[in-house]
């Protein structure tokens, strides 16, 4: 492969570090050159390890840099065009307009903040950056959150890959160099001296700390334009005496080696090679939470983290992690084994040899590709949520690099969670603008061929079928249900329209399977699965503790979950308020009322517990969909409505209750093996308290089987799914998956 890589050449910290190691490993496998559009330190050490570099020094001659970019470029005929840097990036996309090569670039921090400070830089480099930006074919983004932060901005999630920097930590010393404990706890910074790095705020949490402990001593490493500005602040502060600017460092390893606790106080980072660094040297952390931080340091475990600013906080970490040797000596070790382990260099190389083949095989396709999938998405509904996150799963395992565009109704909200294109709902020129670039429509999961909403949300979801068969497109209806469809005329509709757009249906319960029998619905190829997000994993144990603590849930403790949604029928709130006394009272079951969808379940779970007695909980964040899982899973009982409510606590091996607002919940009891099912509309305390009884006795016994069971059937799901893309790969449309249009149903 051919690599072209272009450097502003003004690069410093942590950005010049990942460009020059990465660019010396990736020259081992890969034919390189480097150009440099600034001489100075950075070309000087790019060639001293031995890269290929020539490097320009045309100031703002930017066309002549041009002139000699292109000549290197066809003699060269580079592959790829890297880019780092906004001069990089603006000469980048004009040679890929003028000689179709594919350019991608690496996002080393958050472009808004790259020259904070400087308002002139900021409307001359930082508008030709942000351009330049929006014409790569592709990004690398430095840190998960910084790929978030491309996302929130319009990028395509599809187009940005995330590679952590990485550190040769084989020269590593296996245990810190300060053996000793010495008259001083040193606290130590590597970084720029300007104004995104925030020393200020570093200053005074340190004055705070020495005051409370005067041992501590500052070492500030870095040079930049604040640097006068900031050791006047510590001479205001009292602390002058205790803090050494150390300027320019050439040796970091040993800067690091005479720190105790490295500090990082930005306001915005990608992901900093400062605290590799201090790691590799076994120092203690303590970091803003921003940027990709938070990936290498979880708070608590192996570092401490505060939110930007906020001195008092960061102060107190400082002291604490200074009058605790043990306590300090035990994070910076499980920081230095989750550095090594996790963001090595060969780690980070590995990776963008990957997404430079991902770029070259994106730039190559022609024809149909990916899925439009279709759905409730984007309301907030934790269960929808989860059957999207279920079928992207799926699909990624087939073919992770397949573009998929999802319909929501929060299309930000689903780009960013999800990282996938979308468009919203009811976008009509979106919508059939992908269905034309896609290879097949996945109607996907849940409720939605049903009319107990509203006819109008049927003749829509039927309206969408109808689309992608004009488009041209494979349709599947993926582990979905079926019903209630009330009205004659709908469920004639609903079956011409299923006979001849769907190839496949995949079923998430008997009861729907018998529904589209008893519709006649007999041409696609229909089969009984399970519900797509039987097969997520849930969060672990840790994440679950810290959700229970967010919403003021003790995570400690015996529980029994409730799971309420709003509901015209729902008229007894009193009755579970005394079935949740009697768990207390009977079992010592805390109550503990869970929301899947915000803030309709909220009020929900108001009406109960205004009758409670006992101790209860009532939680109001809104969860991940693995965290939600992992806190329902958790109980020792769960009484619930919400249907995903059942799947999660029964596939964390939790007894389940269902009260059955609609058919799907019955039904999903009764596939269990289990009868522990009572209608709304019978809903009475004294039943539900025998029920309680009945799973209290039961225990997790039974839940592992069934949730083996579930997992089985889910697969069938996916095995549709690649059979209907295999098929459309192969061109056609009038030939069915199953051989023939209209296979026999399975049962």
């Amino acid at each position: 492969m051919e690599i072209l890589q272009f450097a502003g050449g003004g690069d410093i910290g942590g950005a010049k570090t990942h460009i020059l190691s990465l660019a010396k490993e990736l020259s081992a496998d890969s034919s390189m050159q480097m150009v440099s559009f600034r001489k100075g330190v950075f070309a000087e050490e790019a060639k001293a390890m031995g890269l290929d570099v020539v490097d320009l020094d045309n100031g703002w001659r930017v066309w002549r840099d041009l002139r000699q970019a292109l000549k290197i470029v066809d003699r060269q005929r580079p592959d790829i065009i890297h880019c780092h840097g906004a001069r990089a990036n603006m000469i980048g996309v004009l040679v890929k307009r003028l000689r179709r090569i594919p350019v991608m670039t690496t996002v080393h921090s958050d472009p808004r903040m790259d020259y904070l400070g400087n308002p002139w830089k900021q409307c001359t480099f930082g508008l030709i950056n942000a351009i330049a930006l929006r014409k790569m074919d592709f990004y690398i983004a430095v840190a998960d959150r910084m790929e978030s932060n491309l996302i929130q901005r319009g990028f395509d999630p599809q187009k940005i890959f995330t590679i952590f920097n990485g550190l040769d930590f084989s020269d590593a010393p296996e245990a810190p160099v300060r053996t000793e404990e010495g008259p001083d706890v040193v606290v130590g910074i590597a970084a720029r001296l300007t104004a995104v790095k925030d020393i200020g705020t570093l200053l005074k949490a340190f004055t705070q700390a020495h005051q409370r402990n005067p041992r501590l001593k500052l070492l500030i490493a870095g040079t930049g334009e604040d640097e006068k500005e900031l050791k006047e602040l510590a001479r205001k502060l009292g602390v002058a005496q205790r803090v050494e600017f150390v300027g320019w460092v050439d040796d970091i390893a040993d800067f690091y080696s005479r720190v105790d606790i490295n500090v990082l106080s930005s306001l915005s980072e990608g992901f900093p090679y400062s605290l590799l660094e201090g790691a590799h040297q076994h120092c203690a952390a303590i970091a803003s939470r921003v940027g990709g931080i938070p990936s290498l340091i979880t708070h608590g475990e192996n570092g401490y983290l505060f939110e930007p600013g906020d001195v008092d906080t960061f102060g107190e970490y400082i002291y604490r992690l200074s009058v605790d040797r043990e306590l300090r000596s035990r994070l910076a070790e499980n920081l230095f084994r989750r550095a090594r382990g996790e963001f090595s260099l060969g780690k980070m190389k590995e990776l963008q040899q990957k997404a430079y083949g991902v770029l070259l095989r994106q730039q190559a396709l022609t024809g149909r590709q990916g899925a439009v999938i279709c759905g409730a998405y984007g309301r907030g509904n934790a269960g929808d949520e989860a059957i999207l996150r279920a079928i992207l799963q799926q699909m990624r395992r087939l073919d992770e690099e397949m573009p998929l565009w999802v319909m929501s109704r929060n299309k930000r909200e689903t780009r960013l969670l999800n990282k996938v294109k979308s468009f919203y709902i009811f976008n009509l020129f979106s919508f059939m603008r992908s269905l034309k670039k896609a290879r097949i429509f996945i109607n996907g999961g849940g409720s939605l061929i049903q009319d107990v909403t509203s006819s109008r949300s049927l003749y829509f979801y039927l309206f969408t079928l109808k689309a992608a068969k004009w488009c041209g497109c494979r349709i599947i209806m993926y582990g979905c249900g079926i019903g209630p469809i009330h009205s004659a005329r709908n469920r004639r509709l609903a079956a011409r329209i299923l006979n001849s757009t769907a190839e496949i249906i995949t079923l998430r319960d008997s009861v729907s399977h018998a529904e589209l029998v008893r519709m006649g619905v007999d041409r696609p190829v229909t089969q009984l699965a399970a519900d797509p997000t039987v097969n997520l994993p849930p969060a672990g144990a840790e994440a679950v503790r810290e959700a229970f603590r967010a919403d003021g849930i003790p995570p400690e403790g015996k529980k029994i979950g409730f799971c309420i949604r709003s509901w015209p029928g729902f008229a007894k709130p009193e009755a579970i308020a005394r079935a949740a006394d009697y768990a207390y009272e009977k079992y010592g079951l805390t109550p503990v009322f869970l929301p899947a969808e915000i803030p309709k379940d909220i009020a929900a779970a108001e009406r109960v517990t205004a009758y409670v007695k006992a101790p209860c909980y009532a939680g109001s964040q809104r969860h991940s969909v693995e965290v939600l899982m992992g806190m329902l899973g958790s109980m020792d009982v769960v009484v619930a409505m919400r249907l995903h409510a059942l799947i999660f606590a029964t596939m964390g091996g939790a007894p389940v209750v269902g009260i059955s607002y609609d058919v799907k919940v019955a039904s999903f009891i009764k596939d269990i093996g289990s009868d522990a099912s009572i209608s709304l509309e019978g809903l009475d305390g004294e039943t539900l308290c025998r029920q309680i009884d009945l799973a209290v006795a039961r225990g997790g016994e039974g839940a592992a089987a069934a949730a083996e069971h579930l997992r089985q059937m889910e697969k069938r799901n996916g095995e549709a799914a690649a059979a209907l893309l295999t098929a459309a790969g192969a061109g056609g449309h009038g030939t069915s998956v199953a051989g023939e249009r209209g296979g026999k149903q399975d049962e």
